[in-house]
């Protein structure tokens, strides 16, 4: 199932039954976990029986469905959406927005962004803006695509150490992401990323087995590497703070650490 505009008359009973086969689940299964009966549920997705606004809401939550998909579960059986989508400068999320950017402005001087659910870049600090040296014009235009920046080969590409590394790294995260959302954009994203070619010598790595991958990321004849770290808001009720992540790069070494230093001095 694509995270596309619900045709609002397809019926709600084949959409909660696409999302519970995508969770791998039975019937049995997701009426046992969710505490309803298997006959009901049954009843729920062949449209024999119409489901109310907080079954909807309750098999949603229990099968981890987004936001937005929440909302589009409930238009569907034709009720109204749940959750409030605002721009992040709408002045309801304006305490939302002064945390964001004194979060980025805090991890200073080490780089530091935030993306939406699409990986387009939202807000970043000015160490992160320190390591786009070199890169394609055309790659920094609005939306930037956080995610194409790092992998294309006019982007960071030609400068990232571990590339085979990094590139298995964030081809896994997208992957996971897509499992828990249908998204169609994101997996137009990720044929776009793998389809792009990488520089002779370099193979896409195997990171089963890795604890953590760094990015180790060549800067005027110097190699920094850095893990990253995530960080989303707990429990939002605004689909924009939902979808919304901060990514931070900490040094891993303490070269690099100096090196961030300097750069920011």
């Amino acid at each position: 199932m694509n995270a596309q505009p619900i045709d609002v008359q397809r019926p709600i009973g084949d959409l909660l039954r696409e999302w519970r086969r995508h969770r791998r689940l039975s019937q049995l299964d997701l009426a046992t976990g969710a505490e309803i009966s298997t006959r009901h549920l049954s009843f729920v997705e062949s449209g024999r029986s119409q489901p109310s606004r907080e079954m909807i809401l309750h098999l949603a939550e229990y099968l981890g469905v987004p936001l937005r998909e929440r909302n589009a579960l409930l238009i569907a059986a034709g009720f109204a959406p749940a959750f409030r989508e605002r721009a992040l400068d709408d002045p309801a999320l304006a305490t939302a927005r002064a945390t964001i950017d004194l979060l980025l402005k805090g991890l200073e001087p080490y780089p530091a962004l935030a993306v939406d659910r699409h990986w387009q870049l939202v807000a970043s600090n000015q160490a992160t803006l320190r390591l786009l040296g070199g890169v394609a014009p055309e790659l920094l235009a609005p939306p930037v695509n956080v995610l194409r920046l790092s992998l294309h080969p006019a982007g960071l590409a030609r400068r990232i150490r571990n590339l085979g590394q990094w590139r298995a790294h964030l081809l896994h995260r997208l992957r996971q992401q897509i499992d828990a959302s249908h998204d169609a954009q994101l997996i137009a994203l990720l044929r776009e990323l793998q389809a792009l070619p990488m520089p002779e010598g370099t193979a896409e790595a195997d990171i089963a087995s890795a604890i953590a991958v760094p990015l180790q990321l060549e800067l005027d004849g110097q190699v920094l590497s850095m893990l990253s770290t995530t960080t989303v808001f707990g429990t939002p009720v605004d689909i924009t703070l939902a979808e919304l992540a901060l990514e931070a790069f900490v040094p891993a070494d303490a070269r690099t650490a100096e090196r961030l230093r300097v750069m920011a001095g």
